[in-house]
């Protein structure tokens, strides 16, 4: 047995469509959804019609995940799309959407956590200071690792919990603000121009974002063949209209003055529960940030964890505790850095990589789910296939150059540097990494 085998089978595949599911939802519902009923692309340009880009977003992102689906299916692996890009094109267009991958946890965890940090100081007064706001981080991750060190059941079982208790509000939101909806407001007057509908899409991609995060954890999940394509479309699916009901209830009760709002949720809940209904919005931009966190902190650790087992990283973060089975080190490693680079705020000058290293992850889990495909390669049990054959990841891949044609010179250059250090970090350990392989065997 490889090293590469006999340490991915020491961990416990435990994680079910339901809590795969779950964890998809959780990291994609994280701050933004209280934001972006209004941002300036949404609301501004499209008013009522808003909702009608949610769907074509909702259509552009259902081409990438179905080429994920395929992928996962055929690659039960820690590291996700790692793994599928390994699979399909060698170590190193692996790494490098491993990189990309780990980047957009690097830079979303420790920004979502001082917004976590900062509203619970609204709502808390005395947790205000930077000390204290860096002393409850420090707490709250220090249980968010007891509980996924003890366990990939203990963790799931939380991100699950989270889960239901940030859709609770948003849910309850629905339900009450359908009776205070003013239906002129929900008819444009003007249909906007399809330039407008584009430029709103672009945007919201990366509110559907973070569903590749959740399957960094696939060599814990049960039956990835069937677990990943199910998991994958009930948890966009529960995504897509979750956000388009609630864009259509924030537009019907504020109309023209949605637009430009920086709390869409809260104010809305404000005219139709009173002011117990904007507390609330308060708390719910807590959970819901808590979640983000837990989330990530089940899916960020595993990266670190497969580039130690492939040797890009030191082997200790590739350790599985032996009573629990749980990459304890890479769960601890990745939390004092989430801590740290929010405590500093060192990584504000990293965020600008986000939506470029997103896209270009989801570009290559394209690629490689043509040639999985055409190689027919599988793993554990029957893939699921797509439609069509390899219609879709052609598609899908022109989807994403389009959307790349809006990134900007200094984003590019941003990446490159990137790169170019993760070039540099696998050509230095490639000597360590055959002498490994010489050892124990192939990988």
């Amino acid at each position: 047995m490889s090293q590469r085998a006999s340490i991915e089978s020491s961990l416990v595949r435990a994680v079910g469509v339901w809590g795969l599911a779950a964890s998809i939802v959780n990291l994609i519902i994280g701050g933004g959804i209280f934001r972006i009923p209004s941002d300036p692309a949404v609301a501004g340009l499209l008013g009522a019609a808003a909702p009608i880009a949610y769907v074509i977003c909702a259509v552009a992102m259902g081409f990438v995940v179905l080429c994920m689906a395929e992928a996962g299916s055929r690659v039960s692996m820690t590291g996700g799309p790692y793994m599928y890009v390994e699979t399909a094109f060698g170590p190193y267009a692996g790494f490098l959407v491993g990189v990309l991958i780990w980047m957009i946890g690097a830079t979303a965890v420790p920004a979502i956590s001082m917004i976590f940090a900062d509203n619970f100081a609204r709502l808390v007064p005395g947790f205000s200071s930077p000390a204290a706001k860096v002393g409850l981080l420090v707490v709250t991750y220090a249980i968010v690792v007891w509980i996924n060190v003890r366990g990939v059941r203990q963790g799931t079982r939380l991100i699950g919990a989270a889960t239901v208790v940030k859709l609770a509000p948003l849910v309850l939101l629905i339900v009450i603000g359908v009776f205070g909806v003013h239906a002129e407001y929900l008819k444009p007057a003007v249909m906007p121009a399809k330039r407008d509908f584009a430029r709103a899409a672009m945007v919201l991609v990366f509110v559907f974002a973070g569903f590749e995060s959740a399957l960094v954890p696939s060599g814990e999940v049960t039956d990835s063949a069937r677990t990943v394509p199910r998991a994958l479309l009930l948890g966009m699916t529960m995504v897509t209209l979750l956000f388009v009901a609630l864009q259509l209830v924030v537009q019907g009760i504020l109309g023209p003055h949605l637009a430009g709002t920086p709390t869409p949720l809260a104010d809305a809940a404000a005219v139709v529960m009173g002011g117990w209904g904007a507390r609330l919005f308060a708390v719910a931009v807590v959970l819901s940030t808590f979640g983000f966190m837990t989330g990530m902190a089940l899916a960020m650790p595993r990266a670190l964890f497969a580039f130690a087992r492939d040797g890009f990283a030191p082997r200790v973060l590739a350790s599985v505790h032996p009573r629990y089975h749980t990459p304890h080190v890479a769960i601890v490693v990745q939390a004092v850095l989430t801590v740290a680079l929010a405590a500093t705020g060192a990584f504000e000058r990293l965020v600008v990589l986000a939506n470029l290293a997103a896209l270009l992850a989801y570009l290559g889990c394209c690629l490689a789910a043509f040639e999985l495909h055409r190689r027919d390669v599988r793993g554990a049990g029957e893939p699921f296939v797509l439609p069509g054959g390899n219609a879709i990841p052609v598609v899908a891949a022109f989807l994403v150059i389009a959307l790349l044609s809006s990134i900007t010179v200094p984003e590019w250059r941003v990446a490159g540097l990137v790169l170019a250090v993760a070039s540099l970090i696998f050509v230095s350990t490639r000597r360590a990494r055959a002498e490994r392989i010489a050892t124990s065997g192939s990988v």
